[in-house]
This record gives C-alpha cells, structure tokens and sequence, in this order.
C-alpha cells in the first residue's frame, strides 16, 4: 500500500490523497461503505460500484462466524468470494467487544443519546462476554457455542480473508466507562498492537487503533504509542462521550500525534452533518453504516433534506427523490412509487433507496474532494 497526500487546505487540516492498492488507487478523503458480511445488502458488487463507492469494508467476527475464513479463503479471498475488484478493509473484531458486550447490556451506542449516571468500573465484565488480558470469549449467536479472539487470532483470520488493508485488534470501549476502566482497557489494547505486528506474516497494509475513550490524556497517550509503531496507517476508534463537539476536539487532539505521510481512517462515524467536519480534522477515510441502515428504514437523504417514505404523504408525490441527484433512481423513479413499494413491503424498495443514499454520500464527498483541490475547503 502507498500513501500521497496531494494538496492540503490551507484553512484546516482536511487533505487530498491518493491511497493505492493492489486492487486499485482510492481517492481521499472518502467514505468506506460498511458490507457487513462481504455485501452492502440487497445490492451486488457491480451496483455499489455504481454509487461511486471506491473501496468497503467487511467484518472480521461476522465473517469469521458465518461462512468462516477458511471458506473465503478457499474462494480465492474476499475479493473474488464477494466479485468486488477494488480495494477492501477488514475490521480486527474490536468493536464487537463493544456491541455484544457493554453496547448490548446497556442499550448504548459509540455516541449517548443523552446523559446517563451509569458507570462502567474497572474489573467490571459484560453479561455475555469475557474480557481477558490475551482477548475475548465470544458466545456465538449462530449456536452458542465459545469463540475466543484475541490479536493472533484475529490478524489469521484477517489475513485467511485477504482485504487489502486489516487493523490490529483492540478494545473498543463504551462511553460509560469510568476512567480506570478505559485506562486499563487501553494497556491492554496498547500490548495487543504490538502482538498484532509480531503476527502479520501477509503483505496486507496493518492499521493501528487509537482508543482511549473521552479523556485527553489517554486518547494523547494512545496515539503517540501507536504512533512510534511500524503501522502502515492508523485507525481511530472507540467510543464519543454524549457531546459530538468533544468528538471533534478529541480527533484534533489525536491528529496533532499522527505522522502526516501515513492514512488516518474514523471507525464507525459518518453522518452527513459530521462528514465536513471530521475532513477539517484530517480524516482521510471513514465507515459508516447510516447510507445502507437508514435506506432501509425508508429513509432518503437529499440536497432538501431528509424523506421519510414510509409516510402516506408521499403517495400522491410524484418528484424525483432529489431533483439534483444524476443516480439511476432519481432519473427513473418518483416518490410515489418509492413510497408505495415501502407500504407494500417489498424488497425492491430496499434496493433503490439503498443505491440512490450511497450514490448520494459518495457524491457528497466528492465535492468536498474538489472543493480542497480548489482551495475552497
């Protein structure tokens, strides 16, 4: 993998690049679309090339669980098992520790919803998992039965499935962890990078995982040891308090510790209204489930706004989802039909609201790709 950044803003720290592949050359910044289990559901490989999308990112645990690494590996690897000729990422598992333990027990995502008094203390365990210094005891939902990941297992699993870039193995915390709990949580994420590196035996690009939760020193602390480690890129992860202006100022604090010649991905952040601001931080890349999850909610995002389809009042509408969008959905389909396939139930709606928000996100972000070549971002 290389990595050039090719111009920078001159009113923030968003930068243009080039990051290159063996399975193609992506142009940052950009969104990674999230293909959970080597799909962006309900379309196939060549239409999510349609929506612009340069390069996804597919699930270790998931895939891990169902059909296996072996399988894929078996197929060719990940690229010619899914058809998907551009380049690919694999999470390490790590935000599993979070969504099937604490994320779960709670109720709670990365980012609160609103302020909480409940705290997550150190030696404290989720209900159905185990946390351990050498890794984690899964409980497989597919048949209960134990699935233990740690940093070994994870890079082997990684490197069976054969995306172009993989990041080490972490933990991801909640953020209703207390202090002690994310200070621990972090030594232990810190010993699992450099297993992580002493396990790689691929050519695959390793990204490093900055963690340490809402607290400064920690999210410091952490990416300057990472930083000192022979990552080919780094990761920043974990969870964003219940303010997501601290979010930003926590990613200008990570940023400041980050070599500039290397890539920087956000794991898991990307709504529309957040897409600007963390480019202004220096993200170069970003995945995010909301383009796919909400269009299947019925939800369309447009240049107006958002569109809930699933509402009776757009049966009698009969405009273009967004006037402004060129996608094959926009120039073929009205609102009206949209809608009624929602209420319908059928499948087809899935399809096209999946394909136009994807094509939307991805066009989103290439306009800010030209507007730093421009000098206007």
């Amino acid at each position: 993998m290389k990595f050039k950044v090719i111009k920078k803003s001159k009113t923030s720290w968003a930068r243009l690049g080039y990051l290159e592949t063996d399975h193609g050359v992506v142009e940052t910044p950009c969104l990674v679309p999230v293909a959970t289990q080597a799909v962006i559901k309900t379309l196939n490989s060549e239409e999510v090339k349609d929506t612009k999308s340069q390069i996804l990112i597919a699930n270790t645990f998931h895939l891990h669980l169902k059909p296996g690494e072996k399988i894929v590996k078996s197929a060719g690897g990940l690229h010619k098992f899914m058809n998907w000729d551009g380049p690919l990422m694999t999470d390490s598992g790590g935000f599993q520790v979070f969504s099937l333990g604490f994320g779960k027990d709670l109720g709670t995502g990365k980012i609160l919803k609103k302020k909480s008094e409940l705290d997550i203390k150190y030696g404290q365990q989720p209900k159905l998992l185990k946390i351990t210094p050498d890794g984690v005891y899964f409980r497989s939902f597919l048949d209960g039965q134990k699935v233990f990941l740690g940093p070994k297992e994870s890079i082997k699993i990684q490197e069976s499935l054969g995306a172009d870039i993989i990041f080490s193995f972490d933990e991801c915390t909640s953020p209703l962890a207390s202090r002690e709990y994310t200070k621990h949580s972090l030594s232990k994420t810190n010993k699992w990078a450099k297993i992580c590196l002493r396990s790689k035996k691929s050519k695959q690009a390793l990204f490093g995982i900055i963690q340490g939760g809402r607290y400064k020193d920690l999210r410091i602390e952490s990416a300057r040891f990472t930083a000192k480690l022979p990552f080919d890129g780094f990761g920043v992860g974990g969870e964003f308090g219940n303010d997501k202006n601290k979010m930003m100022g926590m990613l200008s604090w990570v940023m400041k510790e980050l070599p500039e010649k290397k890539p920087r991905h956000l794991l898991g952040i990307g709504y529309l209204e957040d897409i600007p601001k963390v480019i202004k931080r220096g993200v170069d890349t970003f995945d995010c489930v909301v383009p796919t999850h909400y269009a299947r909610r019925g939800i369309a995002f447009t240049s107006f706004g958002e569109l809930n389809l699933q509402k009776p009042v757009y049966l009698g509408d009969k405009k273009p989802l967004d006037s402004k969008c060129s996608c094959f959905v926009c120039q073929s389909y009205k609102r009206n039909y949209i809608s009624h396939l929602f209420r319908a139930k059928e499948i087809t709606a899935l399809k096209l609201l999946t394909f136009h928000n994807l094509y939307f996100f991805n066009s989103f972000v290439e306009k800010i790709r030209k507007e730093i070549k421009q000098g206007k971002f």
